[in-house]
């Protein structure tokens, strides 16, 4: 029999009326020590039958932990198999997601809502959740069995501009006490009015100064400034929401968001097949002082190079300043929108999988008149620091169609990713609020491969 203790007066209940309560309102439970850890146990989940609508490589088995929880973003899975989640939007007034699977079937039977912001960033660092609404970086005490934190929120990181393009914080932190905040652009390539046919780039661009970059913080410090306290550590990056932190080679990685219309805004330099295309999306190994080039740069990945954007007198040829920019690692076609980057470090994922990197692509907007695309989670082989081969589709089938006009007619959207306590995958989508959990149960699988998944396709 699993102990649960409710806050208030309902506390001294008789444990059938406090289960009751919890299933009908979904109010916060908290376990016994001995059950504390009961997820992390190895158990066999029973997958859905379609794998929750998603297609994944051999071996690879899905459920569907929780669904139409709004509009998710990033998640994180603490170490005893709770999960929270970030919303964009406010659900019940509320703008975090916390979940628990009191059952062992992998599927979260607690779902409660708290704290009084809304956000994309969110990690568990140090027994602190941390959070990202669009202008802060918060802290919640995490509290010993308790599925909530402590209510009170501790400002970590302030100071960020409003803004209306760009405006999430995504944060990751390394093993040297430090936080890093992408603190986007607002704006596509710096003109002035911006978004605006034939008009030239502010030259050097202002917005450099406090956008377009990665910030570095102490990752403990109270109440930081942005300008007073912050570090930038690399700039050049016009959004960067996929960042994490590579402990294996003890670097900060990320994937930005390349600029919009080339077409639209320079219709005698582009055609619409390269609109669709271009620029990349690139990913980067990032260094403190690294420059990738926004606003001035973008890379082609078709001519694998950074070229010189059309604000700033590129004609699709053109590389000027932009061969003292840094390069990237690995670059992706345009407009598939990379929102969450997470390295694998698990046990339960075959060999190959050690150290990659999985890429939530949430999907492009622009690519009119040919089909929206991205939608998908990708995989990247690495050994050391760098990507050993291509890229791979890892998770597909999310949009529900073959060809999407728009976005908006996406069944789901691929945006948070984060590693369960037993090496489990697990995936959020913005459109309802489904979560998946991705397991490895090869004893299950068809035709299970440690080599080469049948699922698996690289770019071509």
């Amino acid at each position: 029999m699993k102990k649960i203790t409710l806050p208030g007066s309902v506390r001294h209940a008789s444990w059938l009326v406090a289960l009751g309560l919890c299933i009908g309102t979904g109010c916060q439970s908290e376990h016994s020590q001995e059950n504390d850890t009961q997820n992390t146990e190895t158990v066999r989940l029973k997958p859905d039958p379609d794998n929750g609508s998603i297609e994944l490589p051999d071996g690879f088995e899905a459920l569907v932990v929780a669904d139409t929880l709004g509009s998710a973003r990033h998640m994180v899975v603490r170490d005893n198999g709770d999960i929270y989640v970030a919303l964009r939007k406010s659900a019940d007034g509320k703008g975090i997601v916390a979940l628990r699977d009191t059952t062992q079937d992998g599927r979260a039977d607690i779902i409660q809502k708290f704290g009084d912001y809304t956000g994309t960033g969110i990690d568990i660092h140090k027994g602190y959740l941390y959070f990202a609404p669009d202008t802060l970086v918060v802290r919640y005490k995490m509290n010993e069995g308790d599925l909530l934190p402590q209510p009170s929120a501790e400002i970590i990181a302030q100071g960020f501009d409003n803004q209306h393009q760009h405006e999430a914080k995504p944060f990751t932190f390394d093993e040297a006490g430090n936080l890093y905040v992408t603190v986007g652009a607002p704006s596509n390539a710096c003109q002035d009015p911006d978004r605006t046919p034939g008009t030239p780039g502010q030259d050097p661009c202002p917005i450099l100064e406090k956008h377009g970059g990665i910030w570095q913080f102490k990752d403990d410090q109270p109440h930081q400034d942005q300008m007073a306290d912050g570090h930038r550590y690399a700039t050049g990056i016009r959004n960067a929401v996929a960042l994490d932190w590579n402990k294996d080679a003890n670097s900060l990685y990320a994937l930005q968001h390349g600029r919009d219309q080339l077409n639209s805004f320079w219709p005698k330099l582009y055609t619409d097949a390269q609109n669709a295309e271009l620029p990349a999306e690139e990913f980067f190994k990032i260094e403190d002082g690294s420059n990738f080039g926004w606003p001035y740069c973008y890379y082609d990945w078709q001519q694998d190079q950074k070229l010189l954007n059309p604000e700033y007198g590129g004609d699709g040829k053109a590389i000027g300043r932009c061969d003292t920019m840094d390069q990237p690692i690995m670059a992706f076609p345009g407009h598939w929108a990379p929102n969450d980057l997470l390295f694998y470090t698990g046990d339960m994922f075959p060999e190959r999988y050690k150290k990659g990197a999985f890429i939530a692509f949430h999907g492009s907007w622009n690519r009119a008149p040919k089909p929206q695309a991205g939608f998908f989670v990708a995989f990247v082989p690495f050994e050391g620091d760098k990507p050993s081969g291509d890229w791979e589709r890892f998770a597909d089938g999310f949009p529900g169609a073959d060809s999407l006009a728009s976005p908006g007619d996406a069944e789901y959207r691929p945006m948070g990713l984060a590693q369960g306590p037993d090496g489990s995958l697990y995936i959020a989508d913005s459109q309802k609020g489904r979560i998946w959990r991705v397991v490895y149960q090869p004893q299950t699988a068809a035709t299970p491969s440690e080599s080469t998944p049948s699922l698996a396709t690289v770019n071509p």
